[in-house]
């Protein structure tokens, strides 16, 4: 069996992460990249993302299947039913401590140019946020941009 036949890890990896956050009390938060395929209330959709809290208390009958995350949630005291699949997440993290998991996630029906990068998370004062990292393809030279902001990266653990 080669890689691209080979199911894929993502839908454990979340279920593990989202198992260590409940195990120690953090609350567990997903990122995704919307598109045509997720359904989310899209009022809450902000630069074709959204980060859903999926902690038991903020959700019911959620299921962290292979393929998809369903779940009900209320979104300004109105239910909704929540689907999202797998290959859309981009990330799952604790809000309290922003530890957790990036994904890369697929952008080519988004941009214009590949997009190799995914995610990281900064936690700020203000909370958790999530932080484009740049790809090779956004790349400019920072020495003719004055006072250009810190990219954040993203380190890989093996």
């Amino acid at each position: 069996m080669n890689p691209e036949e080979s199911p894929s890890t993502r839908p454990y990896l979340v279920r593990a992460l989202y198992e260590w956050c409940t195990d120690n009390g953090f609350t567990p938060y997903v990122a995704v990249m919307v598109d045509e395929t997720v359904q989310v209330p899209r009022e809450y959709v902000k630069d074709g993302e959204i980060v859903l809290n999926v902690s038991f208390d903020a959700t019911s009958s959620l299921k962290l299947g292979n393929d998809f995350i369903e779940f009900k949630a209320r979104f300004g005291g109105k239910p909704r039913d929540i689907m999202v699949p797998m290959d859309r997440v981009m990330a799952i993290y604790a809000r309290e401590n922003g530890q957790g998991m990036a994904f890369p996630v697929n952008r080519a029906e988004r941009t214009a140019q590949p997009v190799e990068a995914v995610k990281t998370i900064e936690a700020t004062s203000a909370g958790l946020a999530a932080v484009p990292v740049a790809s090779k393809a956004d790349e400019t030279d920072v020495s003719s941009t004055p006072n250009p902001a810190p990219r954040p990266t993203l380190t890989r653990i093996k």
